[in-house]
């Protein structure tokens, strides 16, 4: 458990390969089902203070209570993906802690002093920040708003997740404006 954000409640893996990375997890790892959006809908994206237009495929499942995610870059935006993919890693890029306090918990790790270095936001209430800290590969840290339609659809894919007997491991994303 972390002493700022309560207990990390995702893995966020860079992959080369996102279709392969899925099968990898759900057929030799057990996770699954995937949901899986080939271009996540970010808006006000901003990386060290400027605004891009990333193009990023994502890929969702639990096991148990720890999400894991699949990011595929599709553009040469820059990202903090695309910077730990030319570092030469593949690999944990992120843990992510979720909140429904986002102001405060932001605003608690810039006093801690951290820095935010890349954020956007997805759906309504689905805002997140990454913060620019990285002592060792893996160890970026996301801060992820989880109300409203993101937060239903996390329950959603942790639902599904539960007793999974490897049927349909691709799912799509489900749609956040209907949820």
């Amino acid at each position: 458990m972390s002493r700022f954000l309560g207990p990390i409640r995702q893995l966020g893996y860079v992959v080369d390969d996102i279709e392969a990375g899925m099968d990898h997890w759900g057929r030799v790892m057990g996770v699954g089902p995937w949901f899986y959006n080939p271009r996540v809908p970010i808006e006000d994206y901003r990386y060290d203070g400027e605004s891009h237009e990333v193009h990023n495929s994502v890929a969702l499942a639990n096991s148990g209570y720890i999400q894991v995610e699949l990011i595929q870059t599709r553009n040469d935006a820059p990202s903090m993906y695309r910077d730990f993919m030319r570092a030469g890693n593949r690999g944990l890029q992120h843990v992510a802690y979720w909140t429904e306090s986002f102001d405060a918990d932001l605003a608690r790790m810039l006093a801690e002093g951290f820095t935010e270095k890349m954020s956007g936001c997805v759906g309504r209430n689905g805002r997140f920040t990454y913060f620019a800290q990285e002592a060792h590969p893996g160890t970026v840290i996301e801060l992820s708003e989880v109300l409203g339609p993101k937060g239903r659809m996390f329950d959603l894919i942790r639902s599904a997740s539960e007793n999974w007997d490897g049927s349909e491991p691709l799912r799509p994303f489900p749609d956040l404006s209907k949820i």
